[in-house]
C-alpha cells in the first residue's frame, strides 16, 4: 500500500505536469479566476506559499479544464507523458475516492491528532497531522482538503483560515447549502477565500463589510 510520503511525491508529480508549458493558457486562465479580486499576490508576503498551495489544489482537484471539461485529476490517465507508476495510480485513486473538501471547526488537539467538525456535513472526524498541529486557532473556521492513506486522514497543503468575526456569516451560509443540495459548496469556498484576503488587505474595513452577501466590495 502507498505511504504518505509516496502519495505526496506522486501528487507533486501530477501537479507539476499540469503546470508545464503545455497547459500555459489553462493555467493562466485559472490564476486569473482564482486570484481576481482577492487582494495582491506578493511573493514576499508570509502567506504566499499557503495561497499558492490553495490555488494548485483547487486547479488540480476542483476546476474543470476548458479543453476537457473535467478536472486535471480526472484526465491524468489521458496524459501519456506522465508515465504513471503504480504509486501514481494509487495516488489518483486516493484523491478520487477519499477526498473531503470542506469548511472545518477545530474541536480539540491530542498528541498528533486533530478532531474536527465538518461544517457542511455536521460530522466529526480525526486527522493525523504532526506538521500542522500548531497552525490552528480554535476561534478560526478553515477550509481544507483531507485525504485518507492506510486508514488515517491527512491534510493536503492548501488551507484558508477565516477570522472569528466571520463565523456568524459562514454558519448562516452553510445552513443555506445544507438545505439546498443543488448548490456547490466549492464555489462558496472560493468566494470565502477572496474575502479572507480582502480582509487581510483592508485592515481598516470592518469584517462585516467584507464577509457579506451585499457585495459592496465586488466579492
Amino acid at each position: 500500500m502507498i505511504t504518505v510520503e509516496q502519495f505526496e511525491n506522486s501528487y507533486h508529480k501530477l501537479l507539476t505536469h499540469f503546470g508545464t508549458l503545455q497547459f500555459k493558457d489553462e493555467l493562466n486562465s485559472a490564476r486569473k479566476e482564482f486570484f481576481e479580486n482577492a487582494g495582491t499576490l506578493d511573493e514576499n508576503k508570509p502567506n504566499y506559499t499557503l495561497r499558492m498551495n490553495q490555488f494548485y489544489d483547487w486547479y488540480f482537484l476542483t476546476r474543470a479544464m476548458r479543453g476537457y471539461m473535467q478536472t486535471p485529476l480526472n484526465v491524468c490517465d489521458l496524459q501519456r507523458e506522465l508515465r504513471l507508476t503504480p504509486e501514481d495510480i494509487e495516488t489518483i485513486d486516493v484523491l478520487k475516492n477519499t477526498l473531503i473538501h470542506s469548511l472545518f471547526e477545530l474541536i480539540k488537539v491530542k498528541n498528533n491528532e486533530l478532531t474536527l467538525k465538518d461544517l457542511f456535513k455536521n460530522k466529526k472526524l480525526v486527522v493525523t497531522s504532526e506538521q500542522h498541529i500548531f497552525d490552528f486557532d480554535e476561534k478560526e473556521f478553515f477550509e481544507a482538503r483531507i485525504i485518507e492513506v492506510n486508514g488515517q486522514k491527512h491534510f493536503l497543503k492548501g488551507f484558508c483560515f477565516h477570522p472569528e468575526s466571520a463565523q456568524k456569516f459562514i454558519l448562516n451560509e452553510v445552513k443555506v447549502f445544507q438545505k439546498n443540495p443543488d448548490l456547490n459548496p466549492a464555489d462558496f469556498m472560493v468566494r470565502l477565500n477572496k474575502m479572507r484576503y480582502k480582509f487581510e488587505q483592508y485592515r481598516h474595513v470592518k469584517p462585516e463589510m467584507i464577509y457579506t452577501n451585499d457585495n459592496k466590495l465586488g466579492l
